[in-house]
């Protein structure tokens, strides 16, 4: 890697975030900023920073020309791409404030965004985006302008332009407002599991400062490639796959879609991943399945490599002892794990988990083949990163130890509490939600339970809000269990319930060939909903689930299960945009399974 930390724009010299920018392409214009797939010519396109410049100076005089000003808050629902960029980089140097919304949320929520921030200009993808829209069409009543990077044939409405003909052929210079450091940038909307969702309040300072000390965790370079797939309108992956980019000069190649990811991280074979666990479990329930069909001896293969490789982490982290079966790494190495680290590009460096918890488990199998998978913590309140594991001192269990400028205590219940320059200016109108969750001395309630070791490592144990307890006082922490019960390839979504009852019991989605497997051995009707009730399939299930449970303390039992082959998606409204558990609405929709696992309790 790379060539250090002398390449990036020092967060003093940048100021804002649309500063950040204008460094960078005054430093290295002709450098490749962005790839991007183009459909017509089914090829990646490089795109350098004087180019995304050029275009930032043609977007700033097309919102001028609409008569937006410094302050007004422009909103963007765009998958991952250079308009993207070139549309954050444009408002952000005319001091507007960028408020992102997710692609694929409900439109009811995408109204009542628009409405809350009283945002004056959209920005949309095309003509299915505009479908769902006018749903809430009668809501949108405080936008001046609609813009669409595709065409919508015979929309009419006024408001509404495509990219082409509201693009002036010319921009000239971009423009940078001076402004505070500490000035809002933007209002990022938190897909919260219950009520609405509340806007946090993010300066440029905030992210500035976040996406310096998340460089100083892993000094990316001009060489590094990022793949970027995990929504911009995340802040996980505008901090530290965009800012960061524009920080340390490295490049960025927009993914197409999650089903091509396979496909685009051979092509663009990137150095440096960042994605929530589920993208990791995914490729790690994907290597199980193609093991459990393969010769014992591939399976055995695998996990000598994977304990080898792990033994051999541990050494190099200061915590283990050399072993004679190191000898044997160069085999492994040809045999196993280059072989699936090729189908991840060969090239990948180290990769980010942030989001939600990543099993251990799971990130020692990535580790031990010679993938570093380095957790993280935080959360959009603190821009987002609070914590981090280092590449020399990386401990699955442990979310690491606060990055640079970070403070963190345990509080009450032993809540996480973070401070430092990262932490949010408030709760978009909503002076009682920043009160409830910010101390006047600036220590930041992360929600979070932990504990923090001598070395000063943090360990995530739970959610302050989602500890179930029993009606026999034992508490049990959901999230840890639900993520174990995961990792058995016959269950694709878990849910864990039990509050306030005498045992625990699961509500889960089924994966449709692996049910169809199950089905097939006990002469069951996959496709019948009463073989979903069968007690034999229960039972399986029940004993297929205790495998998974086998290191969790004795009362962590679960005795029914509820299963369902529909999925749990945003669209049904029983995840957040950000792929969490709306647990409340999963109750409401099983109300009637859940009565009937509990009768007489």
């Amino acid at each position: 890697m790379s060539q250090g930390a002398s390449h990036l724009v020092p967060a003093e010299a940048a100021v804002t975030l649309d500063g950040l920018f204008r460094e960078r392409v005054k430093r290295t214009p002709d450098t490749v900023a962005y790839r991007a797939y183009n459909e017509e010519h089914a090829n990646w396109r490089d795109y350098t920073w004087a180019q995304i410049n050029h275009q930032v100076a043609r977007w700033q005089v097309a919102l001028e020309k609409d008569g937006l000003k410094a302050g007004d808050r422009a909103a963007v629902m765009l998958r991952n791409c250079p308009e993207w960029v070139t549309y954050d980089q444009a408002a952000l140097g005319l001091g507007m404030v960028v408020v992102p919304l997710y692609t694929q949320d409900r439109p009811e929520n995408i109204a009542y965004i628009l409405n809350d921030a009283e945002c004056k200009v959209l920005l949309i993808e095309g003509p299915e985006q505009w479908q769902a829209l006018l749903e809430v069409k009668d809501r949108l009543g405080g936008l001046t302008r609609i813009v669409s990077v595709k065409s919508v044939p015979n929309a009419g409405e006024p408001r509404l332009k495509s990219l082409e003909e509201w693009l002036p052929d010319e921009g000239g210079a971009t423009r940078n407002v001076p402004r505070d450091p500490n000035s809002l940038a933007t209002i990022v909307y938190t897909s919260g599991t219950t009520g609405r969702p509340k806007g946090v309040m993010l300066s440029h300072h905030n992210i500035l400062s976040n996406v310096a000390g998340s460089c100083a965790v892993l000094t990316p370079g001009h060489d590094d490639v990022f793949l970027s797939f995990l929504p911009l309108s995340h802040t996980l992956e505008r901090t530290c796959g965009y800012y960061l980019t524009v920080m340390s000069g490295s490049t960025t190649a927009f993914a197409r879609s999650i089903p091509q990811l396979a496909e685009d991280l051979q092509s663009v074979r990137p150095t440096l991943l960042i994605s929530v666990p589920r993208i990791y479990e995914r490729v790690y329930g994907a290597i199980r399945a193609k093991l459990e069909e393969g010769p014992a001896i591939r399976k055995k293969l695998f996990e000598l490599a994977v304990r080898v490789g792990y033994a051999r982490f541990e050494r190099a982290q200061g915590r283990g002892a050399w072993k004679p079966s190191f000898l044997l790494w160069p085999v492994l190495d040809a045999l196993v794990a280059k072989k699936i680290m090729a189908r991840l590009g060969g090239r990948m460096r180290a990769a980010i988990s942030g989001g939600a918890a990543l099993t251990p488990e799971i990130a020692r199998v990535f580790i031990g083949l010679g993938l570093p998978v380095l957790q993280g913590f935080g959360l959009t309140e603190t821009s987002p990163v609070a914590c981090a594991n280092r590449p020399d001192d990386n401990l699955p269990e442990s979310v690491g130890k606060p990055i640079q400028d970070v403070q963190v205590k345990l509080g009450e219940n032993n809540a996480l509490l973070i401070k430092g320059p990262n932490v949010m200016l408030g709760y978009w109108n909503n002076e009682k939600a920043t009160r409830e969750i910010l101390s006047p001395d600036g220590w930041l309630n992360s929600g979070d339970t932990a504990r923090i070791d001598d070395e000063g490592r943090v360990y995530i144990t739970g959610r302050l809000k989602e500890i179930i307890v029993l009606s026999t006082g034992e508490k049990v922490p959901p999230v840890d269990m639900e993520a174990a019960m995961a990792r058995d390839s016959l269950l694709e979504q878990v849910m864990l319930l039990g509050e306030g009852k005498p045992y625990l019991s699961v509500i889960a989605v089924v994966n449709a060939e692996h049910w169809k497997r199950l089905c097939a051995e006990r002469g069951l009707d996959p496709e019948a909903r009463e073989t979903l009730r069968e007690k034999p399939v229960e039972e399986a299930v029940i004993e297929r689930i205790a495998r998974q449970l086998r290191e969790f303390p004795g009362y962590a039992q679960v005795r029914r299960v509820a299963l369902t082959t529909e999925p749990w998606t945003i669209e049904n409204g029983l995840l957040t945009p950000t792929l969490k558990l709306k647990r409340a609405k999963v109750m409401e929709k099983f109300s009637a399974e859940i009565e009937q696992m509990y009768a007489g309790h």
